[in-house]
């Protein structure tokens, strides 16, 4: 474990000056234009044909048809004040089949993008996979396949060529966790599968080598200034008091792999940041963990600059009469997002905190924010005091931590605009942007201008 933080005696008013404010998507989510371009099939496109998988049977066909308005998009993240914007690269647009042949008009668009972005101030972050796999690859075995960590690279250093003489923030991977869990394990997400948590685990360790070759792709291309990470989903355990044993408890319980699923911080991270196997998942799974050979932990834990963490809720626990983690029930009728996520901003100190001590990394906060039942209201605005409630009740929490000494260099408030999620089709809506997806009219929420303050004042006024 790596020294835990020191306390910082300075209490900031607001968050640091190079602290930077963004707003994250996704290709698949938004962009649309899934047939042009030269673009492939990805396991999505085909997942979303399938009767019965998505909410009314919607797609991410059209989504927010960024493609064909991104510009517009951009004039809304420079009104917004935006330093930041996290985007990702659809694998199957720039490779139809996933390797071999490059779809020129795909990277043209990203070329492109990027231009625009830093024309507006704005700093790119991208991120490599956002789960749209290239159907052709899922075809031959995916990430079972024993070649997917160097097709991953190969589709690495494609992108990063053409691109990263501008781009200087980059993201192998966002959220693993799921894409493996939900995909592979539940089937509630492409590509449908549910395999057995000993067939999970070999795909794990087959994206962590994917991972860290992708890495040492970019490594070898990129600028030595360019920073490199990748984004997972931030389970976090949150203390029921803050009692030194409470605290412990919750640490425990950000730290624990539970043997029932891959939905976890350490079996993660440990290969990939600090060159081990975490000893939780070794008791945790036990034999039904792969093996990981010297040679795989080297290859895996390629040196990286940040831990990107998406956190939308956690759990609360205190410790039992034995020290451990012992889950505290919400109360009845608790504060629920349109998702039916409890309230839990305090997810946003401990998370970062926690995984901090563990890791010695900086943290992004490359996802946050909430669904909420948004529409145009008569006087032609969207109202949405909840989001404003709680973008606020979170970045409040994330600011003690950052009083507290844990380094967060920046927060990424998902999402941009109202998008495809997913399973859920578009009866989600996370957006500071409200999009009409019969007309694709862009209407900035309440919430959007609040956002916009709150970048103007660092968080200075956030209590």
């Amino acid at each position: 474990m790596k020294e835990p933080f020191r306390p910082n005696r300075h209490l900031l008013s607001g968050f640091p000056r190079d602290f930077r404010w963004g707003a994250a998507t996704s290709a698949y989510q938004i962009e649309g234009a899934s047939r042009s371009l030269g673009k492939g099939e990805s396991v999505w496109d085909r997942f979303c044909r399938t009767p019965g998988k998505i909410w009314e049977g919607q797609s991410g066909e059209t989504a927010c048809e960024h493609v064909r308005f991104f510009r517009q998009d951009i004039a809304l993240m420079r009104r917004l004040g935006l330093q930041a914007y996290r985007f990702s690269v659809s694998w199957p647009r720039v490779l139809p089949q996933g390797r071999g042949k490059v779809a020129a008009r795909g990277l043209d668009f990203y070329d492109r993008l990027v231009d625009q972005l830093l024309a507006g101030g704005i700093r790119p972050f991208c991120t490599l996979f956002h789960w749209d796999y290239p159907l052709a690859l899922y075809r031959k075995g995916g990430w079972d396949h024993a070649d997917s960590p160097q097709w991953f690279s190969d589709y690495a250093e494609v992108v990063a060529r053409r691109i990263g003489d501008r781009v200087k923030s980059w993201m192998t991977l966002n959220e693993p966790q799921i894409f493996i869990w939900l995909g592979h394990g539940t089937g509630e997400h492409a590509p449908g599968e549910r395999l057995s948590i000993g067939r999970q685990l070999r795909l794990v360790r087959n994206v962590q080598l994917a991972h860290g070759r992708a890495v040492m792709r970019l490594r070898s291309v990129l600028p030595v200034s360019a920073e490199i990470g990748w984004a997972v989903v931030g389970v976090i355990k949150i203390p029921f008091t803050r009692r030194t044993r409470d605290v412990a408890a919750a640490r425990a319980g950000t730290y624990a792999c539970a043997p029932i699923n891959v939905f976890n911080n350490t079996l993660w991270n440990d290969p990939v940041i600090l060159g081990r196997v975490a000893p939780e998942a070794r008791s945790g799974y036990g034999r039904g963990l792969p093996t990981y050979s010297p040679e795989d932990l080297s290859m895996m834990a390629q040196p990286v600059d940040f831990l990107g963490l998406n956190i939308y809720s956690g759990v609360v626990v205190r410790a039992d009469g034995h020290s451990l983690p012992r889950e505290v029930p919400f109360p009845v009728g608790n504060p629920r997002t349109a998702f039916h996520w409890s309230l839990t901003p305090e997810a946003m100190e401990w998370g970062p905190k926690f995984l901090h001590e563990r890791y010695g990394l900086p943290i992004y906060i490359t996802e946050n924010g909430l669904s909420s039942c948004d529409w145009v209201a008569l006087d032609g605005k969207v109202h949405d005091p909840q989001r404003i409630d709680f973008l606020h009740r979170h970045l409040r929490a994330l600011l003690r931590g950052v009083r507290q000494g844990v380094p967060v260099r920046g927060y990424f408030q998902w999402s941009l605009l109202d998008n495809f999620e997913w399973a859920e089709g578009y009866r989600q809506r996370f957006g500071l942007v409200h999009v009409d997806f019969a007309s694709q009219k862009r209407t900035p929420k309440d919430s959007y201008d609040w956002y916009r303050k709150v970048i103007q004042n660092r968080g200075s006024k956030l209590g």
